[in-house]
């Protein structure tokens, strides 16, 4: 019995190791990757990596991806440089196609190890609950497409709990993978797009304009795409009141 308990424990340490080393990378990249991971690092070794690209752009575009995918996996600082980095190296497109298969493939990381460690137990506990817990619970799983691309579009939590809630919610991989690679794909081509342009402010010595996603030309089309994500979650709360 007593070995059966130790088994036991030791399998369940074992599911849970990979969310806790992201979360230990998350930790340490956070103090000592602050000042490397930044505009200023991009800025300041901007020829070199321009000429690295030229003369081996499927190499970089790979590595590129491959970078872009740990930062998001290990939460690691940087995210947001790396998105105009994917801009000011491969302009918009295919920038903006590298940047979010890179971060929908790092987000699928945090979700498989939150789910492998987690997700499956709490989950089952949700489920069997009963009371406010259970019906809050019910009504995620009725509308979860809209939810989950409603996340996407307005992303009023941090990209990382984005990728924690769903796995402890028992979201289907298939679903969260789909709705996360479109619904990061508007923000993520304005944001290229910036990036696309590095080259000018570069010369100009100055900063990008990260506000450009508040801007009415650019905001409105994306509150209307997160309208249209929350469309079924009214009609189905009208017909219930109905």
């Amino acid at each position: 019995m007593t070995d059966m308990t130790n088994q036991k424990q030791g399998s369940g340490w074992r599911k849970k190791l990979p969310l806790i080393v992201i979360i230990i990378a998350a930790l340490i990249g956070a103090f000592t990757l602050r000042d490397y991971l930044s505009f200023d690092t991009l800025a300041q070794h901007r020829e070199a990596l321009i000429a690295f690209r030229d003369a081996n752009y499927a190499l970089t575009a790979a590595a590129f991806i491959g970078i872009y995918v740990l930062i998001v996996a290990f939460s690691l600082p940087g995210a947001t440089v790396a998105t105009l980095t994917g801009g000011f190296l491969f302009a918009t497109f295919p920038g903006a196609l590298f940047n979010v298969l890179g971060a929908t493939l790092g987000a699928t990381i945090i979700f498989q190890a939150a789910r492998w460690g987690f997700g499956a137990q709490l989950g089952a506990k949700l489920e069997s609950s009963d009371g406010a817990i259970k019906r809050i619970k019910d009504g995620i799983d009725e509308n979860q497409w809209s939810m989950l691309f409603l996340i996407r579009l307005v992303p009023v939590v941090p990209f990382f709990v984005a990728n924690l809630v769903p796995s402890f919610l028992e979201v289907p991989l298939r679903r969260f993978v789909i709705s996360t690679f479109f619904g990061i794909m508007p923000g993520a081509v304005v944001y290229t797009s910036v990036g696309a342009g590095l080259g000018e402010v570069f010369a100009r010595g100055e900063t990008p304009n990260l506000g450009i996603v508040f801007e009415p030309h650019v905001l409105l089309p994306i509150l209307g795409l997160a309208a249209l994500a929350a469309l079924p979650v009214a009609i189905n709360l009208l017909r219930k009141k109905g």
